[in-house]
């Protein structure tokens, strides 16, 4: 798991990247939650989300966005995060420029800034959006949605209810062409603390049918 310097838009971005030994094999970003409440790339439930796409052969990187740990910068709202987020996708592209497939996850703030990277970049294949802030940020640039992908949420959420969750999901899965797997987790607050296990089985279950899907197509 070594650790990059990546060139960001107001300086260095700290990192950690795994780079896949197979060649052509697919990329994952992950972003992590809100910097100004505590998130960093070293969040339990981003690493948990790292390591799920490790074990199944991807090149996968996290970082810090701006501000955060050894990346420079400031918080900035995030439009300097969203920018951030590009930059360290453009890094992957380069050092995987025959990767099969590019997919994108965050967790919570990190879901929202997901969410906009997908909406910028048509080559992303899929997302994963954990506890997406849909009472606090504005989902609507979704409109429509160009990737199909799975959105998690916590039955217990304290920060984002579950029924502003569910009524994002119902809008996209109202879109033509694409898919939205809304999964709650039962007793799972914002955090899921003491339900990090059964969140990872279901993103597991969630990428190896898709990748075995894509694979076939």
């Amino acid at each position: 798991m070594p650790e990059v310097m990546i060139n960001g838009p107001e300086g260095r971005l700290e990192a950690r990247y795994h780079h896949a030994e197979e060649p052509g094999a697919p990329i994952a970003l992950v972003l992590h939650p809100h910097p100004q409440h505590g998130g960093t790339m070293n969040n339990k439930l981003v690493y948990t989300v790292y390591h799920i796409f490790r074990e199944r052969g991807f090149s996968v990187l996290r970082f810090n966005f701006r501000g955060v740990g050894r990346s420079q910068g400031r918080f900035d709202n995030g439009l300097g995060e969203l920018s951030d987020a590009a930059a360290a996708l453009d890094w992957m592209q380069t050092i995987n420029p025959n990767a099969k497939f590019c997919w994108i996850s965050g967790f919570s703030f990190g879901a929202w800034i997901a969410m906009q990277v997908l909406m910028r970049r048509p080559e992303i294949h899929s997302f994963i959006a954990v506890s997406p802030p849909a009472n606090m940020f504005d989902f609507t640039f979704l409109a429509p949605c160009p990737s199909s992908g799975l959105i998690i949420h916590g039955a217990r959420d304290d920060l984002v209810p579950e029924s502003d969750v569910a009524t994002l999901a119902q809008k996209l899965q109202n879109q033509r062409h694409i898919e939205i797997d809304y999964r709650v987790i039962k007793g799972a607050n914002h955090l899921f603390e003491e339900k990090i296990e059964i969140l990872g089985k279901n993103i597991e279950s969630y990428l190896d049918e898709n990748m075995a899907i894509a694979e076939a197509g």
